[in-house]
């Protein structure tokens, strides 16, 4: 997904961060749905939509309804009409949406590529970049988070439970050998002191 956005810049919502490089950006986006909101805050139809998307992204990403957030990312490109207004609509929304920077020319190659014509539109991306919903507005509106598990079966993602327990097996090795850790640092400690105390004797019968 990172690929999209080779050598594009995204603005932290709220902040005046950039996730820029491409690290940040696989970081960002690697094994999650990447939803790609076109809207305005002056749109009327983008105002009774918006509060939705809110919810509907909040039920799934934010620690008060859900005890892991979901693999989902969200990336504003607005219609805003000027800079001040784009910035009063995200400080709206929450904190996790990433945003195409005001005025940046890859927003209209973001909509030719997407055939995006009217807003609001939600576009719905697998990881590699290949489109699950090319408009999902209705979707959601009509189902509201229990579509995003559609999404994640298209979008075949790595099940993070998955990737937990291969954690959990570095971890299992890593506390194995641990206690040879502490026991060769203790070893470590004793011939150091013994070596000090030898050193210390050599010094007194001279």
């Amino acid at each position: 997904m990172a690929a999209l956005f080779t050598g594009k810049v995204l603005m932290a919502n709220r902040e005046r961060d950039e996730v820029e490089t491409e690290r940040e950006l696989g970081q960002a986006l690697e094994n999650k749905v990447l939803l790609l909101y076109f809207g305005s805050g002056q749109c009327p139809q983008c105002r009774q939509f918006s509060p939705l998307l809110k919810d509907f992204f909040l039920r799934l990403t934010d620690e008060f309804y859900v005890e892991r957030a979901s693999q989902l990312v969200l990336v504003y490109v607005s219609r805003d009409e000027t800079e001040e207004e784009q910035s009063a609509f995200l400080r709206t929304m929450p904190r996790r949406w990433l945003a195409v920077p005001f005025g940046d020319a890859f927003k209209r190659e973001l909509e030719l590529r997407f055939a995006v014509s009217e807003v609001p539109a939600v576009v719905v991306l697998k990881p590699n970049g290949e489109v699950i919903v090319g408009n999902a507005v209705e979707e959601i509106r009509r189902m509201g988070p229990a579509c995003f598990r559609n999404w994640q079966e298209a979008a075949e993602l790595v099940d993070r439970n998955f990737l937990l327990a291969e954690d959990f097996d570095d971890w299992t090795r890593r506390s194995i050998t641990d206690p040879l850790r502490r026991l060769k640092y203790k070893l470590d400690k004793k011939t150091e002191a013994k070596n000090k105390e030898r050193k210390e004797d050599g010094e007194e019968s001279s």
